[in-house]
């Protein structure tokens, strides 16, 4: 088992595509210019996960009016995305990576420890990415219920 390894600020962030949610293909490449956010989380419609999906979503507003993207990434499929997008009305875009391409990529995949069980997975990190396409902030500590917020006060730095 693994510690992950995040990217940290300055790095390249790396390229993928994802759905929206009216199931459209986007690329990041086309964020270029663009502050985006891209959060990753275990599990779609479990308390934590479910909690900070809906920070997003309440302040989805603020983030478009500051012209960020948010795109949340879990292993899931996108049959789940599909169901929990819409059980909590989420606004963004949730990517689906059961084969931990961007998941790796962004390095946060290690070892967990929950309940006395110790076991590989993802761990609840966010990438707040410049116009330029680099890191410019790595969230290795999340509150689900503050993390939006947060994110908001900072993104709104690189606008």
């Amino acid at each position: 088992m693994s510690q992950p390894d995040p990217l940290q600020p300055g790095a390249d962030a790396p390229t993928f595509t994802f759905h929206d949610a009216d199931g459209t293909e986007h690329s990041t490449a086309d964020l270029k210019g663009c502050p985006y956010l891209v959060y990753f989380y275990p599990k779609d419609d479990t308390p934590g996960c479910t909690k900070e999906a809906c920070a997003f979503r309440d302040g989805f507003a603020d983030f478009q009016k500051a012209g960020i993207a948010v795109i949340g990434i879990s292993a899931d499929s996108e049959a789940s995305h599909a169901k929990f997008r819409e059980k909590y009305q989420l606004p963004f875009a949730l990517a689906s990576d059961p084969d931990r391409k961007v998941i790796d990529g962004f390095g946060v995949w290690g070892q967990k420890k929950f309940m006395g069980k110790v076991y590989d997975g993802i761990h609840r990190m966010s990438f707040l990415i410049g116009p330029d396409g680099k890191v410019a902030k790595t969230y290795p500590k999340v509150k689900p219920e503050e993390h939006a917020a947060e994110v908001l006060a900072d993104a709104q730095e690189l606008t």
